[in-house]
C-alpha cells in the first residue's frame, strides 16, 4: 500500500492530535523529500503574533519523520525510531503560511541497510527548512535521528 499525505494526515489526527489541530499538515512525499505546512492562527501563535516556534519544530520534525516510517514500512522490517537530538535556528517571524521541505530521504536508505546487517543502532542528521509564502527562510531545523533493528 503507497503511503500518501492523506494516510499520513489521518495519522497526525489520531496519534499526533496537537500537531493536527495547530494545523500541520503533510503535502507531499516522496523516498526523498517531503513537504510539510503550517498556517499562522490563533491557536498555534506565540506573543509576538506569528507562529510559535514549538509548532514549527513540529513540521520540521514531521517532513523528516515521514520519509523514515514511510521507508521503515517500505524494508519490510520491525526498526525502531526516535529523535536523539535537534537543532533549530530562527531567521523571521513566522507568518501565514510556512512551508518545510526536507530533501535527506536518501540518508536513510543506508542507515536501514546497515542496522539490518549489523543489528547496531545507526544515527543520521536530517535537516527541514521552513520558508515563507516570499520564498524567505524563516527557521531550520535539523535533526538527529537513531534506527534500530528490534530484538
Amino acid at each position: 500500500m503507497a503511503v500518501t499525505p492523506g494516510k499520513f494526515n489521518k495519522f497526525i489526527m489520531f496519534k499526533l492530535p496537537s500537531a493536527w489541530l495547530c494545523g500541520v499538515r503533510v503535502r507531499s512525499i516522496s523516498n526523498t523529500s517531503c513537504t510539510t505546512t503550517v498556517t499562522h492562527k490563533w491557536i498555534n501563535q506565540n506573543p509576538f503574533n506569528s507562529v510559535f516556534w514549538a509548532v514549527q519544530g513540529m513540521a520540521a520534525e514531521l517532513s523528516t519523520g515521514t520519509m523514515v516510517i514511510a521507508q521503515i514500512k517500505n524494508s519490510g522490517k520491525k526498526i525502531s525510531m526516535l529523535v536523539a537530538n535537534n537543532k533549530a535556528s530562527f531567521t523571521k517571524k513566522a507568518t501565514g503560511k510556512i512551508t518545510f521541505i526536507c530533501d535527506d530521504g536518501h540518508k536513510i536508505d543506508e542507515a536501514i541497510a546497515k542496522t539490518v546487517e549489523t543489528g547496531e543502532g545507526q544515527t543520521f542528521w536530517m535537516k527541514s527548512v521552513g520558508k515563507n509564502k516570499d520564498g524567505v527562510v524563516v527557521s531550520t531545523f535539523d535533526f538527529e535521528w537513531t534506527v534500530k533493528v528490534k530484538s
